[in-house]
């Protein structure tokens, strides 16, 4: 039995002008992280002169404690992106601590697909597995069965969709009204669509693979 899960963790420093303070604290408040320390650096021009910093132009260093997969998770990008290119940074690996983390795993047709299995933080694993299975049920083609698609932690399904199936008229070259023959043929198509779905392999294009990786980058 599985006691504890560690992540590794990294001390991150963040040099950047000082009016893009907001914009970096929310996105360090959407990844995680845990403030240290923030500090304004004065330029040489106004220590000599004795005037007061003026915030507005002055640059500002700011210290954080992050897990590492929010760096990798195209953290450099949205920080690139929030301060107009001027932020730079600079991190420490500093060790692992204990995190709640879960696996989520994707089932297609009741078969885990285990390139699409996410370790993730248990605050964000639902809605996470959620988004997945709802963006997978647009992308897999439909088949002559449904296609359950779940999102699942251990046993326990957090999210579900459903691809329909496609649907034949088996009735097309039936005329007449005779309604036992018509009967039958649907309960024939009915017991063929049931053993399809019990042996039946789907088929996962490569876009529902592409479409999980940028839905794990914009997480």
């Amino acid at each position: 039995e599985m006691r504890e899960i560690q992540e590794p963790i990294l001390d991150l420093t963040i040099v950047a002008p000082s009016r893009h303070v907001g914009v970096i604290m929310d996105l360090m408040h959407s990844r995680r992280s845990e403030f240290i320390r923030m500090e304004y650096i004065q330029g040489p021009g106004e220590q000599r002169r004795g005037v007061d910093l003026d915030t507005s132009q002055s640059r500002v260093v700011m210290e954080y404690r992050m897990p590492l997969v929010e760096l990798l998770a195209d953290f450099y990008n949205q920080l690139k992106s929030r301060t107009q290119g001027y932020a730079s940074m600079d991190y420490t690996v500093q060790g692992y601590q204990a995190a709640p983390l879960v696996k989520v795993d994707i089932l297609v047709n009741h078969q885990p697909v285990e390139a699409l299995s996410m370790i993730l933080h248990r605050d964000i694993a639902v809605g996470h597995g959620r988004d997945v299975v709802q963006r997978l049920r647009g992308l897999i083609p439909r088949q002559l069965f449904e296609v359950p698609i779940q999102a699942a932690i251990g046993a326990r399904v957090i999210a579900r969709e459903t691809v329909r199936a496609l649907r034949k008229d088996v009735l097309a070259k039936c005329y007449g009204g005779d309604i036992t023959r018509k009967r039958k043929l649907l309960e024939r198509q009915k017991e063929g669509k049931r053993r399809l779905k019990m042996v039946g392999r789907v088929e996962i294009p490569q876009e529902a693979f592409l479409t999980v990786l940028r839905i794990n980058s914009d997480s």
